[in-house]
């Protein structure tokens, strides 16, 4: 089947990608990419490069692939700098390389949209036309990215190493409120949730939520503000430009949610979430100083309560952080697939990925120890 690479999402028709991508993940859809690459957060200077694949039925889309070419490795948060290290002692150059994700969304959503589910054909039609890809364009390797549960094993069996690392999410049991999720804790972790809520309260700071209309180009300016003074201070700037985050908040105002913290009625912090069909993801946090307790509220209980308020039964806050387990978070799996041209290294990846997926699972059994719930069917 004939495999289409396309160097702009503008060049698939929008209803049709989001077809296929579906409602779940606002990030993947069709208005998301085309804001990444119409700000400038994602484009060949910023070492994004689109290369996002089509299937065509006749004028019908059968299936798509979210690809890049990228000559660095940031903004994956599944880290391969090992490899590339490994790749330059050898004399071989690591990048470029082909890599399907949303850029800077570390959250798992589908990287093989099919219109039939069952198509398993299209599914391979699109691996093979990535792998076809990186040999044409002198890629080492291609890298799926936080792929679906359902898609690892159809990977596997496309001759993909696939790699397991995990996440801590929270799930909505059905609570009626706030106090009804701290019910479900152990006394001692109930106490200290309340603590950190109680001391925010005590320092004068009330929350805003801004979504739709009430997410102005004024009160993005105050977010961004905000939201760029944490990534300076840890030596950064943020991925996405201001012009994104107000092209996305037009393209789709419910899909996207502020959390703003006020004091004396002034903007001091403020967390960033996309809203799905039955999840919330968090993503983005900034202040203007250090405030005891600020980040978990603004960032995770508010998140939960905003769940439990609107009936969502998942919320993934992103990476890393054991610190999530007390507030009410548990591991979770999460995965890639990886292709390496070279066969000695794709050979000794597949080992060293053997023994890593040990760690994680261990790991994950040894964290999961501290749940702050009573039971364990409380999770």
């Amino acid at each position: 089947m004939e495999v289409t690479v396309n160097d702009s999402i503008a060049n698939i028709a929008p209803d049709a990608w989001n077809a296929l991508a579906g409602g779940a993940w606002p990030f993947l859809r069709h208005e998301f990419l085309l804001a990444a690459e119409t700000s400038g957060s994602v484009s060949p200077d910023a070492g994004w490069a689109p290369r996002h694949l089509a299937i065509y039925d006749g004028k019908d889309l059968r299936a798509a692939m979210p690809l890049y070419q990228k000559d660095h490795s940031w903004g994956e948060f599944v880290f391969d700098w090992a490899w590339a290290r490994a790749y330059e002692q050898a004399g071989l150059p690591y990048y470029p390389k082909l890599v399907s994700a949303v850029p800077f969304t570390p959250a798992p959503s589908r990287r093989l949209l099919l219109a039939d589910p069952d198509d398993h054909d299209a599914a391979a039609g699109l691996v093979h036309g990535a792998v076809t890809l990186a040999h044409e364009s002198n890629c080492s390797s291609l890298h799926l990215l936080f792929p679906t549960p359902g898609e690892v094993e159809l990977l596997r069996n496309a001759g993909l190493h696939i790699r397991k690392d995990c996440q801590f999410h929270w799930h909505n049991n059905d609570y009626s409120n706030f106090d009804d999720f701290l019910a479900s804790f152990s006394s001692s972790k109930r106490k200290k949730a309340r603590r950190d809520r109680r001391k925010v309260e005590e320092a004068g700071i009330s929350f805003r939520r801004l979504q739709g209309a009430t997410l102005t180009d004024d009160a993005w300016e105050q977010v961004y503000q905000l939201i760029s003074i944490t990534f300076m201070q840890r030596g950064s700037l943020p991925y996405f430009t201001l012009d994104f985050f107000k092209q996305i908040s037009r393209a789709l105002p419910d899909g996207i949610l502020v959390v703003m913290a006020e004091k004396d009625d002034e903007p001091i912090a403020a967390a960033v979430f996309f809203v799905g069909d039955d999840a919330l993801y968090g993503r983005y946090w900034g202040s203007d100083g250090h405030y005891d307790a600020l980040h978990f509220e603004t960032c995770y209980h508010q998140g939960i309560e905003y769940c439990i308020e609107h009936g969502l039964r998942l919320f993934e806050p992103g990476t890393q952080g054991e610190h999530k387990i007390s507030r009410g978070f548990l591991p979770a799996e999460t995965w890639s697939a990886h292709w390496l041209k070279q066969p000695e290294f794709f050979s000794a990846i597949g080992n060293y990925l053997d023994h890593e997926r040990r760690h994680i699972e261990r790991y994950m059994d040894a964290v999961d120890a501290h749940s702050p719930y009573k039971s364990r069917d409380s999770s």
